[in-house]
C-alpha cells in the first residue's frame, strides 16, 4: 500500500479521538543553538492551541487501526469492516521529519488500535518517539496515547520522550466499560493514570531529574455511547482531576459508525450536549465549581443556556452581587464576567468604586450581566425578571432577545 493511502485512513481513524492538544507544552529549544528542528511556537493534520493563545498544527494520526479488541463504539474495532492500514515505526518518523519541514506542522499526535499485545503496541509508539528526538533532534510536540496495559517501564520510557501522555478511560461508568469494551479494565487503566501521576509528583519534587511529560496526562470520554448522564459524566471527571490530576478530560459525541452494533445508539447525541459539558469542565477547573453545584439532581446539562447562567439562576439568592464587595471568586461566577474581569474588577476597587460604564469598558456581556450585579450607580429594578423570564430571554438567540428596560441609577 501506497504510503499517501496509509496516511488517509489512518488520520481519518484517528479523527475520533479528541484528546489531542498541546496546552501546557513547554517551548523547546530550536533556534539551531542544539541542531533541533521543529518547535512548539506557531491530510491528517489538526489545530491546538495553547494557553498563550498560539495555534499548534499536529499531525494526528494511528500508527495502525487493526485492534485485537473488540470494543463496540469504536470504529476500528475487531469486527469492524473498515479498510486497515499500518504505518511503520520508520513511516510515522518520515511523515513528521517531511511534514514539519515543508512548515505543515509543529508536533505530532500519535494513538494506535491494539497489535499483537499492549507491550508490542507500547514498544512501536515509543520508538517513533525515541527516533525523532533521538537521531532527527525533534524538538516539536509530541503527544503519545498510552496503552494501559503496557509494562510501566514502557510508560515511563514513553514520557521521557514525550510532552503529553493522555490514557483514554472511554466511558464513565465501571459497568458501561465491562459491557461495551469487554477487553478493557477500569482497574488497568487508572493504575496507569495514577503511574504517570507517580512520575510526574517525582520530577515536581526532583527538578532535575529527567523531564517527564512536562504538559501532563490528559483522558476522553465518549458522550451519549451508553446511558450515563451528564452528572454521572461530570462526577467522574471530578474524580479524574483530583486524583490524577489530569491536565485535561475531553469529550467526544458519539458517532455512529457503519453497522454499529444493537449494543450502542443509533443515533448521535445533539453536539450542543458535547459542548455544554466542555463548558462546565472548564467551570470545574478554572472557577472553583463543584460537580454537585452544577448538577445537583440526576440528568442532563441544559442545551438552552450554558452552565453558569444555569447556576444563576437557580441561586438568585446570590444576586444581584454588589461588585464593590464581593470577593473575585463570587464575581467571576457572574454570568457574563470571566475569570480576566474578575480580577480588573477586583485591581479597579483598591483605586476606586466600580461604575456600571467601567463593566462596559471591559467589554463584559452587559445584557447578560444586568440582573446579576450592582454598582456604585446602577442596581436592576425590584422585580425585573423572574428566572424563568431570564431564561427565555438569555438563552435565545441574540437576534430574538428582547432589550432590557432602561437602567436605573441606585
Amino acid at each position: 500500500m501506497k504510503l499517501s493511502d496509509k496516511l488517509e485512513i489512518l488520520a481519518d481513524a484517528a479523527k475520533y479521538d479528541a484528546s489531542c492538544a498541546s496546552s501546557g507544552a513547554p517551548k523547546r529549544a530550536s533556534d539551531g543553538a542544539d541542531g533541533g528542528i521543529g518547535a512548539t511556537t506557531g491530510m491528517g493534520i489538526c489545530h491546538s492551541y495553547t494557553p498563550d493563545g498560539r495555534c499548534v498544527s499536529l499531525l494526528k494520526i494511528l500508527l495502525t487501526n487493526f485492534c485485537v479488541y473488540d470494543c463496540q463504539y469504536c470504529v476500528n474495532r475487531r469486527t469492524s469492516n473498515v479498510p486497515r492500514a499500518r504505518f511503520s515505526v520508520e513511516e510515522v518518523v518520515k511523515l513528521t521529519h517531511d511534514f514539519y519541514l515543508r512548515n505543515y506542522i509543529d508536533g505530532l499526535f500519535l494513538s494506535s488500535g491494539i497489535i499483537q499485545s499492549s507491550d508490542y503496541t507500547m514498544e512501536q509508539l515509543v520508538a517513533v518517539a525515541r527516533t525523532l528526538r533521538e537521531v532527527h533532534n525533534f524538538r516539536g510536540y509530541i503527544h503519545l496515547k498510552t496503552i494501559p496495559d503496557a509494562d510501566p517501564l514502557l510508560i515511563a520510557e514513553a514520557g521521557r520522550y514525550a510532552d503529553r501522555l493522555s490514557v483514554n478511560i472511554e466511558l464513565p461508568t465501571h459497568d458501561s466499560v465491562t459491557r461495551l469494551a469487554p477487553e478493557k479494565n477500569v482497574h488497568t487503566i487508572k493504575l496507569a493514570m495514577g503511574s504517570i501521576r507517580r512520575k510526574l509528583d517525582e520530577k515536581a519534587e526532583e527538578p532535575k531529574a529527567p523531564a517527564f511529560a512536562p504538559a501532563g496526562q490528559s483522558t476522553q470520554m465518549i458522550v451519549g455511547a451508553d446511558a450515563s448522564d451528564d452528572q454521572t459524566i461530570l462526577n467522574t471527571a471530578e474524580t479524574l482531576y483530583g486524583s490524577y490530576k489530569l491536565k485535561r478530560v475531553y469529550y467526544s459525541a458519539f458517532s455512529p459508525i457503519p453497522q454499529s452494533p444493537d449494543s450502542v445508539p443509533l443515533a448521535p447525541p445533539p453536539l450542543l450536549r458535547e459542548h455544554r459539558l466542555y463548558q462546565a469542565d472548564f467551570l470545574l477547573r478554572s472557577y472553583g465549581f463543584t460537580a454537585g453545584e452544577l448538577m445537583p439532581a440526576a440528568g442532563n446539562l441544559a442545551l438552552d443556556v450554558d452552565p453558569k447562567l444555569a447556576w444563576a439562576l437557580a441561586n438568585r439568592d446570590h444576586f444581584p452581587m454588589d461588585l464593590n464587595r464581593a470577593e473575585e471568586t463570587m464575581i467571576a461566577r457572574v454570568p457574563g464576567i470571566g475569570l480576566r474581569n474578575a480580577k480588573r474588577i477586583v485591581e479597579l476597587r483598591r483605586l476606586r468604586r466600580v461604575r456600571w460604564e467601567d463593566l462596559s469598558r471591559l467589554r463584559c456581556s452587559m445584557k447578560k450581566i444586568a440582573p446579576f450585579v450592582v454598582t456604585a450607580d446602577y442596581k436592576p429594578a425590584q422585580g425585573l425578571a423572574s428566572s424563568d423570564l431570564l431564561r427565555r430571554h438569555l438563552g435565545a438567540p441574540q437576534e430574538q432577545m428582547n432589550l432590557w428596560p432602561e437602567l436605573q441609577a441606585a
